[in-house]
């Protein structure tokens, strides 16, 4: 990338284009390192400002830069608030007809389009890198959500792996970015190591939240613990997790009949109703969210005072990512988890859900062809409309299992099982600006509603745009169905290219249809995820009952930070405090002053009396320094004159 920016400049585009006076935590430093060509990993906690990491730079240089990312319906956001702002952005992911395709690759080719987003699966197609080789300058490869790079990552995908040969394909050096907001220092090395970086270089924020307080509470009855903590904080909005889409409505009502205003949220819901209720859980005009993990990303409310977690994640990992969707405002927030003894065979069960036989594998992708009706041989490139609920009926499949089990095979290379599929509707005005202007004023409704789309949407005479039918009901005063019914008759007279919303998922064949027995499940496919699940699942529980370490302390040792201190607000934290007497307090003070006493600087290994529990030390060293009484010089402890 190489740019001759100054960070004056860097500003100065932040400044005009989001309106921002400064730069966040790590984001000029991570700037700054593209910017002057070199490979960089940023490691960004949730809510951290990834985006800016890549749009401000790219902004700055000359050519496109590529995102790599899984989540369609991120990309999807972003490339409309960039065209919002004037910015060419497209996006190329599954589901896109064969115009779609073609005119998205032509605007990158030709239109001097500033970013391409792509999901990681489209990048080895033959098509993706026969255009990549016509465009005319590319200045920044972005690896979004970059531990699923790496096997050791929570979320590993095959396809990623096919990213580091695009570095071989582009015929020059281009920089790339790659972001993560949760990596193991295990994870962080080999991200870099897939990615083929030139030198290593990791730019990291601490993970700590000091204004978050996370806490466990052991309960036999969660719902009930659930409708007395909201009541206990009755201001803020909140975010109650769930891993059912049937728990979500069932909470959502018990809060409602007890006076906690709440709606509910899943990956089931279509497009305009999963937006009617985050605009209405985003106004404040619903307080408490109910959601599967479906409900997160994107979100950037910043006064959530709670997020609380009705079951257990599959790892810390999730937990983390989740838990950090409170307290974005820096104000006091909270993160709590339910627990009660059920959870541990709850949880155990979901390593065999999670990772069944490979036999039951098998039997599946066997049961999956003969319910689309795939030929041996046949279905190499065909995409099918998929429902899990049809197909569990009728082949006697649990449905999660099944759906495990199409996840691996999708892991393997044979198919492409995309559960969660939520296809906005798309426009495209094919006729061009004039020619469109001299068909106004002869339809009412057509005019209307043409010109109800130009003041809406931008781009769409450049381009497929997302829309939606509910907002231009109501901005029209038409129904859903008029609006659907005058865009298939625009469409007929070739003014447009329609394509009506679906929330359907959907399999891809890979390759031909193969015998059960010929499908071969890999140890990295398979044995070492099933074991890497399995000690995530351990880890998650060892999490939720240890009573003997800060739990902000072992979430930020996970993720490497070896010198994390005591959040103090934890509720191992108020625990251990509440067991410090006055009487022991005035011991281990009288203990560190007696030390001290010598006027030399002193470890903090020589400072901590052996007789007493280091969580009693730590509080009795944080108060004495709150008061002054003793200074940090460095990493060691002094007193104060």
């Amino acid at each position: 990338m190489q740019t001759t920016m100054q960070s004056e400049d860097y500003l100065q585009i932040l400044k005009d284009n989001w309106g921002y006076d400064s730069f966040r935590g790590i984001q000029a430093d991570i700037i700054q390192s593209i910017g002057s060509g070199r490979d960089t990993l940023g490691l960004m906690p949730t809510g951290g400002g990834k985006s800016i990491c890549f749009q401000v730079p790219t902004l700055a240089a000359d050519g496109l830069n590529i995102v790599i990312t899984p989540l369609i319906s991120l990309m999807r956001d972003q490339v409309s608030q960039l065209r919002r702002r004037g910015i060419k952005a497209t996006a190329i992911y599954s589901g896109m007809n064969r115009d779609e395709l073609e005119r998205a690759y032509d605007n990158c080719i030709y239109g001097n389009y500033k970013f391409l987003y792509i999901s990681p699966e489209r990048i080895a197609s033959d098509t993706f890198r026969e255009r990549l080789r016509l465009i005319r300058r590319i200045c920044l490869i972005t690896v979004d959500e970059a531990h699923c790079v790496s096997q050791w990552g929570y979320d590993f995908r095959p396809s990623y792996l096919k990213i580091a040969e695009l570095r071989h394909i582009i015929p020059y050096h281009v920089p790339l970015l790659a972001l993560t907001a949760t990596a193991t220092p295990r994870v962080v090395d080999d991200i870099q190591v897939q990615l083929e970086f030139g030198e290593t270089n990791v730019i990291k924020m601490s993970f700590e939240r000091k204004n978050l307080a996370y806490i466990v509470r052991h309960t036999p009855d969660k719902p009930r613990e659930t409708l007395n903590i909201l009541r206990k904080m009755p201001t803020g909005s909140a975010i109650v997790y769930t891993r059912s889409r049937r728990l979500t409505g069932e909470i959502a009502q018990m809060l409602n009949k007890n006076g906690v205003t709440a709606d509910n949220y899943h990956a089931g819901l279509n497009p305009t109703e999963k937006n009617h209720r985050q605009e209405l859980w985003a106004s404040g005009k619903v307080r408490v969210m109910v959601a599967t993990n479906a409900f997160g990303m994107g979100i950037d409310k910043a006064d959530v005072r709670i997020v609380i977690h009705y079951n257990l994640p599959d790892s810390i990992e999730s937990y983390f990512q989740e838990a950090g969707r409170a307290g974005r405002d820096g104000k006091k927030a909270y993160a709590v988890l339910l627990y009660n003894p059920t959870d541990n065979k709850t949880m155990n069960q979901r390593v065999a859900d999670k990772y069944p036989e490979p036999d039951y594998i098998r039997k599946t992708y066997e049961d999956a062809c003969h319910f689309l009706a795939i030929g041996m041989g046949e279905g190499l490139g065909h995409m099918f409309d998929f429902s899990m609920e049809k197909f569990s009926t009728y082949f006697h499949h649990y449905p999660f299992r099944a759906s495990s089990a199409l996840g691996i095979l999708s892991n393997a290379g044979y198919v492409d099982y995309q559960e969660e599929n939520n296809f906005r509707s798309r426009l495209h005005i094919t006729l061009r600006k004039d020619e469109l202007y001299h068909l106004t004023g002869n339809e009412t409704r057509a005019d209307n509603l043409l010109q109800t789309l130009l003041r809406t949407y931008t781009g769409l005479f450049a381009d497929y745009t997302d829309i939606d039918e509910i907002a231009l009901a109501y901005r029209t005063g038409y129904t859903p169905e008029t609006i659907y019914n005058i865009l298939k008759d625009l469409q007929a007279r070739g003014i447009v290219n329609y394509i009506p919303r679906r929330n359907t998922p959907t399999l891809q064949m890979l390759t031909p249809r193969i015998q059960p027995d010929d499908i071969v499940l890999k140890p990295e496919i398979y044995d070492d995820r099933k074991a890497d699940y399995a000690w995530r699942i351990k880890l998650m529980l060892r999490y939720t009952t240890m009573t003997d370490q800060c739990r902000s302390t072992m979430l930020l040792k996970y993720f490497g930070e070896e010198n994390a201190k005591p959040c103090g607000q934890c509720d191992v934290c108020i625990a251990q405090r509440k067991q410090l007497t006055s009487a022991t307090f005035d011991q281990i003070r009288q203990h560190i002053l007696n030390i001290l006493s010598d006027n030399r600087p002193h470890t903090l290994d020589e400072l901590q009396p052996r007789e007493h529990v280091k969580a009693h030390f730590d509080t009795v060293l944080r108060t004495m320094l709150e008061e002054e009484e003793i200074a940090a010089d460095g990493r060691k402890i002094i007193r104060c004159k």
